[in-house]
């Protein structure tokens, strides 16, 4: 045991021990000299020797560290004790304090025979001065004994039950902080892939709407100034526009599209802008009774279909897609069906891959999405039969179909009818276009 781990509690009670044996000294000193005893000037030259040679053991580090140090130490003093007991009965008392030191000092296997043997020099000196060897006698020492092994051994307990709370209070708290540093990390990156999702979904296409209106207003420039006039002002807007969602991804708020309408128009919206920048034939559709859905869902279907349309001018071929989003008792589902050039899922490279830089993100951020959801995407495609992607998520019961009998299920919706949209936009079936 060091220092630095005892407690205020243990670091008094050592000084009173200190003080007791030096009290106990004085007053065997003082008692042989107001008692005129011939054996005075014996007694207080022993007192003070086996004084000096006791205060001195603090201060040698190696006695809390080595067994044969201290045991060196204490057979001194135990030797210059046993003289002041020859000179005088009152040293008896010293015998107490002794047991606590060596009962600290020295293993218990060492402790105990050392005890004992105090003990009995104890009771043997004081029957020596007495002439006598009574019951009290003998009770006296042996009971004092007693009352500091327990004491020492109750000690002993505490502090390693101590110890070991305070090893168990020092891992949970390494614990807590590897915890917490990894809850950090982990919000960190999850915060990382919410800005990768958002930049490729907005920014990124943004941004590739705009090279594509600007290419096409340079090859216009020559022959079709007005034409490509368009495209620039085109490119203008979809630079506003980008601006914007900028703005609200980094403040975490919803998209423009969702703040001044429904999801429904939001989607009617982006079809528009994607076949008028793009030049494809866009059909957007909507089965079902619209339903007020959360924020998150929301904009999650949003950014999908953006993903999903963006991959389709880029790298489809394509000339024709259909959207089409579903309303469903407990779940709404959104597709995506093009008739492009399609390609093969399990061939598309990891986010970030070596082999092909900058590819893989889009399906990735569309699966993280609608991972985080509880809903599932699944991507059906193969080469030259087009491509059709499906996100399905959870969402609350919708409203009950009304009399003309609204298709609420797969199959419905598989099987319903072409209608108008609010915007008098024509509207085809999702899947028929790229089978």
């Amino acid at each position: 045991m060091t220092d630095h781990s005892l407690t205020p509690v243990i670091r008094v009670l050592r000084t009173c021990l200190h003080l007791m044996v030096a009290a106990l000294l004085a007053l065997a000193s003082v008692l042989a000299v107001a008692g005129d005893a011939p054996y005075a000037p014996g007694v207080i030259a022993a007192a003070v020797l086996l004084f000096a040679v006791y205060v001195t053991g603090p201060a040698l580090p190696r006695l809390r560290t080595s067994t044969p140090a201290a045991a060196l130490w204490l057979s001194v003093v135990a030797l210059l004790w046993m003289v002041l007991l020859a000179l005088t009965q009152d040293g008896v008392w010293l015998a107490f304090p002794l047991f606590f030191v060596q009962l600290h000092l020295l293993p218990l296997r060492w402790a105990l025979p050392a005890v004992a043997a105090t003990t009995a020099t104890a009771v043997a000196g004081f029957g020596w001065h007495t002439h006598t060897l009574s019951v009290g006698t003998v009770i006296g020492p042996g009971l004092g004994a007693a009352v500091a092994v327990a004491v020492v051994l109750g000690y002993q307990a505490l502090y390693r039950e101590s110890e070991q709370r305070r090893r168990l209070i020092e891992e949970l708290t390494a614990a807590r902080s590897e915890l917490a540093a990894a809850e950090h990390a982990a919000g960190v990156l999850a915060e990382r892939e919410r800005l990768a999702r958002e930049i490729h979904d907005t920014l990124a296409q943004g941004l590739s709407s705009i090279q594509l209106l600007l290419r096409a207003a340079e090859r216009a420039i020559p022959q079709r100034p007005e034409s490509a006039l368009g495209h620039v002002r085109q490119a203008r807007r979809a630079a506003v526009d980008n601006l914007a969602e900028a703005r609200r991804f980094v403040r975490a708020l919803s998209p423009p599209d969702l703040e001044t309408g429904s999801l429904p128009a939001a989607l009617e919206r982006l079809c528009t802008t994607t076949a008028r920048t793009a030049g494809l034939v866009v059909h957007c559709q909507v089965s079902g009774v619209p339903t007020a859905l959360p924020t998150p869902q929301e904009v999650a279907l949003l950014r999908i279909a953006q993903s999903a349309l963006a991959n389709t001018v880029q790298h489809a071929a394509a000339d024709r897609v259909e959207l089409t989003l579903s309303y469903m008792d407990t779940e709404v589902a959104l597709d995506i069906v093009d008739d492009g050039a399609g390609f093969v899922p399990a061939h598309v490279p990891a986010p970030g891959s070596a082999a092909v830089t900058g590819t893989g993100f889009g399906l990735a951020a569309m699966r993280a999405r609608a991972r985080a959801l509880h809903g599932t995407l699944v991507v059906e495609s193969a080469p030259g039969e087009g491509t059709a992607v499906a996100v399905t998520l959870p969402c609350p019961a919708a409203p009950a179909p009304d009399a003309a009998g609204t298709p609420d299920t797969a199959a419905d919706r598989a099987a319903a009818p072409p209608g108008p949209l609010p915007g008098g936009t024509r509207t085809d079936t999702a899947k028929g276009s790229a089978t």
